[in-house]
């Protein structure tokens, strides 16, 4: 018995300083659900950053900014340095400003529809005589 013991105590020490390291360095992990929120979020940020620099490749926005005394570099600095947030709501400023978005446009041509489609169906009913392929 004392035999035993004697040879079984070094390979014990052994096999707990090996247990002891295969468990130290690594944690368990902790795991929760990712919304669609968070999701959507980091899209609508990528999709605004992509825009933001966008504008910036432009020859036109980058002969202003160096009329402006501005160095393209720092601005490509600070644009990577905007928090998603803040990239978003830039990106949202842009796209409403006249020159930058096309939101005009747009507004103009679905106007146009539908004023084209109450005229139709009013030449449809026969209350007016427009189109000259409604019969």
């Amino acid at each position: 018995m004392r035999y035993i013991r004697s040879s079984v105590k070094p390979i014990s020490c052994f096999m707990a300083i090996f247990m002891l390291m295969l468990c130290g360095p690594f944690q368990s992990a902790m795991a929760a659900m990712v919304g669609t929120e968070t999701v959507v979020d980091a899209e609508r940020a990528l999709d605004a950053r992509s825009f933001l620099q966008s504008i910036l490749t432009r020859a036109d926005v980058q002969n202003m900014l160096v009329s402006q005394g501005i160095d393209l570099q720092e601005a490509k600095n600070r644009l990577d340095s905007l928090t998603d947030q803040e990239a978003i709501r830039a990106a949202g400023h842009f796209q409403e400003l006249p020159a930058g978005g096309d939101s005009f446009f747009t507004t103009l041509l679905i106007v146009l529809f539908v004023v084209f489609l109450i005229l139709l169906i009013t030449d449809i009913a026969g209350y007016t005589d427009i189109f000259p392929f409604v019969k």
